[in-house]
């Protein structure tokens, strides 16, 4: 056999065979969406299948014990239910990434909290909650906590160890202070306080470079501290309805600032001129 065609046909061969294994792994490694359950009694007939859970607005009270058994389950809803209480059982869920309890009519939060290590998402929005546990702190996977609408008038110190904590929503609570610890969410990138009952905030704000959106309205502020000229990310503030007379000079080291709200204020007009050249590449709303 001449060497020149059989060097050839193994040329051709190795590039028809890279061709196929290249083919392979693109199949492979397209994703493919996880069927949603909505069933309890159809979730457990293949529990060990069950990746996503819906259970949105179906009257439950309670979740069996056999919740346990969805040793897959990454995605889980219980929004609008009158469960009245956090299921205990929840805790066995090793796997969760994403809970929703909106809506659920929940009082306390119990230590168990802290058994789901692989939480990334936890919504606890519309609620009656007046403090979190200190087991809070061992959710180290959470990106994403949601508080809106309860009742918290404080949080744990133990927030601290949230370090890959990204957005922090607490809108519509009873908070008077910060813990000095928040200053220690390194990768926080949005923190939204408004509608709270704030006087006053932590020099430890200025620690938190990453920061990208602050949202202060509606609280009862009447001073900023200066250690807010640190936020070097930050690219929306708000600082509507509360009570500030003025804008301190540090407000215009925030460079990269592009909206700054600043509704219901008695500011004068020149007052307002001296804010717009604080910061000329910041678009600014008054009214």
């Amino acid at each position: 056999m001449n060497f020149r065609i059989t060097l050839n046909y193994l040329q051709k061969i190795t590039i028809g065979f890279l061709f196929l294994m290249n083919l392979s792994c693109e199949i492979q490694t397209e994703e493919v969406e996880p069927k949603t359950y909505m069933d309890l009694t159809e979730a457990f007939q293949n529990p060990l299948d069950v990746r996503v859970l819906d259970l949105n607005e179906q009257k439950l009270t309670t979740l069996p014990k056999e919740i346990g058994q969805l040793k897959n389950l990454y995605d889980l809803n219980l929004d609008k239910n009158p469960l009245g209480a956090f299921p205990i059982v929840i805790g066995q869920l090793k796997n969760l990434q994403s809970l929703n309890l909106t809506y659920i009519q929940l009082k306390t939060l119990p230590k168990e909290i802290g058994q789901l290590k692989n939480l990334q998402w936890l919504i606890l929005d519309y609620n009656h909650l007046t403090t979190l546990p200190k087991e809070i702190g061992q959710l180290k996977n959470l990106q994403a906590l949601y508080l809106f609408n309860n009742q918290l008038k404080t949080l744990p110190k133990e927030i601290r160890q949230l370090q890959n904590l990204q957005e922090l929503y607490l809108r519509d609570n009873q908070l008077t202070t910060l813990p000095k610890e928040i200053g220690q969410l390194k990768n926080l990138q949005h923190l939204n306080l408004n509608n709270n009952r704030l006087t006053i905030l932590p020099n430890e704000i200025g620690q938190l470079k990453n920061l990208k959106k602050l949202s202060l309205r509606d609280n009862q502020l009447t001073i900023l501290p200066k250690e807010i000229e640190q936020l070097k990310n930050l690219r929306e503030l708000d600082l509507s309805d509360n009570r500030l007379t003025t804008l301190s000079q540090e407000i215009m080291q925030l460079q990269n600032l592009r909206e700054l709200y600043l509704f219901n204020y008695q500011f004068s007009s020149q007052e307002k001129e001296r804010i717009r050249k604080l910061l000329p590449k910041c678009q600014i709303y008054f009214e």
